[in-house]
């Protein structure tokens, strides 16, 4: 089955990390699906029915995205308010079209992985930062993953750091079951 990636990042010529994930998985053709929400959807006018239809073909969705003021970038959140419908994602008549499906994010962190803990500088994971996507796919009854990230990429953003995340990442959605 193959795997749709949604990726989402409003800058991702001056990318380091996600560009490189992209150009990786297009090594893949017939096991990654990527769409680049950003260039599909400059204006932001996004095809909700295009969108529904495509992830109604996948049973597999990354959404992969840098991490910055501790949310996703505004792209994604649109996206989630504008396909994810009642009447389609969820309510009593929508047959909820995301059921069963695995989701995960896959997530770029410029902040060392130390400061996301209880007694350091953010107080919390990125795993419980990152809850309300948990419970938003939750909600739709789609069948939620733990999460990939990648940390410190402000402090590390050398040639040699980048492709370290490289095989994780591939590792991370070969493993997504």
């Amino acid at each position: 089955m193959e795997t749709l990636i949604m990726v989402i990042h409003p800058d991702i010529t001056n990318s380091i990390v996600n560009k490189r994930w992209m150009t990786e998985l297009s090594k893949y053709p017939n096991k990654y699906e990527v769409r680049h929400l950003d260039q599909i959807y400059p204006d932001g006018n996004i095809d909700v029915l295009a969108e529904q239809k495509l992830i109604e073909r996948y049973g597999r969705i990354v959404f992969q995205f840098p991490y910055y003021w501790f949310n996703c970038p505004p792209r994604f959140k649109q996206w989630l308010d504008e396909v994810l419908t009642y009447g389609w994602a969820y309510g009593s008549k929508s047959g909820y079209k995301m059921a069963g499906k695995k989701i995960a994010l896959a997530i770029s962190v410029g902040i060392d992985e130390a400061v996301y803990r209880s007694t350091a500088k953010y107080k919390y994971t990125l795993a419980e930062l990152t809850r309300p996507f948990e419970l938003t796919f939750e909600y739709v009854k789609a069948d939620y993953r733990p999460l990939f990230a990648y940390y410190g990429i402000e402090l590390n953003s050398g040639k040699e750091w980048i492709e370290r995340s490289v095989p994780l990442y591939m590792d991370f959605l070969s493993n997504l079951s």
